[in-house]
């Protein structure tokens, strides 16, 4: 392991997992998005896997609503998910959510990785990679180019064009050490903001936030056609 060739590493960081899963689920036709079943599995669970199998990573916090906690520790027990140490009951929005569930952690924790519940298709050379950028750089998240072309727009018409080298499309886990997240959010929780997600409230105190490379399997599950799309690629995983 990559912890292992740093002469001056005697242990690897202790890492814990904070997983939002208090979202509502509206787009997906009033139903809990992260019970549904993915090829055999429920999309929580399979996000949870990742970061139970992972060597790297210590615990886990998943941050839900009360009515789910039932649920969802069943879930646990079911496929033998034993680093879910907690769970947190979730606030008002996201940014809240993470705060509660960053809170939570052990004091010991060196490194927090905030992954989003509805990302069911991380990898674990991508888990692993992030980890490693952001015990060295601080801070990291993984980010993956734009396919599309990006216009900019001006009163409902075109104004010009926005280089797509110059942008990305950023995914989860953000991964932080535990003094830059926790300082972060506080900050962004004690000026009433709602950062887009948690490089933005890293930004906001100064935190340069280092650029690992994504993958674009790493989808997020919002919409129905989500999880056709999430189908299909884990039907291509299987195959290779």
């Amino acid at each position: 392991m990559w912890w292992k060739k740093k002469q001056e590493a005697h242990k690897r960081p202790y890492v814990a997992a904070v997983i939002p899963a208090a979202g509502s689920s509206s787009r997906m036709k009033e139903c809990n998005k992260l019970l549904l079943d993915l090829e055999g599995i429920p999309l929580l669970a399979r996000t949870l896997l990742t970061f139970e199998r992972s060597p790297l990573v210590d615990e886990i916090i998943v941050v839900c609503r009360e009515i789910d906690m039932l649920p969802y520790a069943k879930l646990c027990e079911a496929f033998g998910i034993t680093k879910v140490h907690q769970m947190v009951r979730g606030g008002a929005s996201r940014a809240e959510s993470v705060w509660k569930g960053v809170q939570a952690c052990k004091e010991e924790t060196d490194l927090i990785a905030i992954h989003d519940g509805a990302r069911p298709l991380l990898s674990q050379q991508t888990l692993e990679q992030v980890i490693q950028d952001a015990a060295e750089h601080g801070a990291a998240a993984p980010l993956v180019p734009m396919k599309d072309s990006v216009k900019r727009l001006e009163d409902g018409f075109i104004a010009g064009d926005v280089p797509r080298m110059s942008i990305a499309a950023v995914q989860t886990p953000q991964i932080f050490t535990s003094d830059c997240i926790r300082k972060a959010l506080k900050n962004a929780m004690d000026k009433g903001l709602s950062p887009t997600d948690d490089c933005a409230a890293a930004e906001l105190i100064g935190v340069s936030v280092f650029a690992s490379q994504g993958e674009y399997t790493n989808i997020k599950v919002t919409t129905p056609e989500d999880m056709l799309i999430a189908q299909a690629f884990l039907q291509e995983m299987e195959y290779e």
